[in-house]
């Protein structure tokens, strides 16, 4: 398949799923979260497909890289803000487990997308 926009990437794709899987499961947080972990839970993981995007945008493979490390960065925040949300009891096991393999996969294949723009 040849890729002719951001949108064909399947890392992309795969942080996009996360990201409406983050927001549907953020919706069943208390309300008092509201302004705490599910804001910092949907911004971390928006920022991942969106960074993906702008940076396949830019042009520049450097600017890329940049933009990829970006969302990278954004994954490991995530993963943190997931991790707090189940060790406070308001992420419950079956969700988080669901949650972070789909993030494991998006890093893992930022890693490899890295590398191959890098060589």
């Amino acid at each position: 398949m040849k890729i002719t926009s951001y949108q064909d990437l399947r890392v992309w794709q795969k942080a996009m799923d996360l990201s409406v899987m983050v927001y549907g499961k953020t919706k069943q947080f208390p309300k008092e979260e509201v302004y705490g972990l599910t804001s910092q839970i949907r911004r971390a993981a928006f920022a991942i497909p969106a960074n993906i995007a702008e940076g396949y945008s830019r042009g520049h493979i450097a600017d890329y890289i940049r933009f990829l490390r970006i969302a990278f960065s954004s994954g490991a925040e995530l993963e943190t803000h997931l991790l707090i949300a189940k060790r406070v009891g308001i992420l419950k096991n079956p969700d988080f487990a669901i949650l972070s393999g789909i993030l494991t996969e998006v890093m893992k294949m930022l890693n490899v997308l890295m590398t191959k723009l890098q060589t």
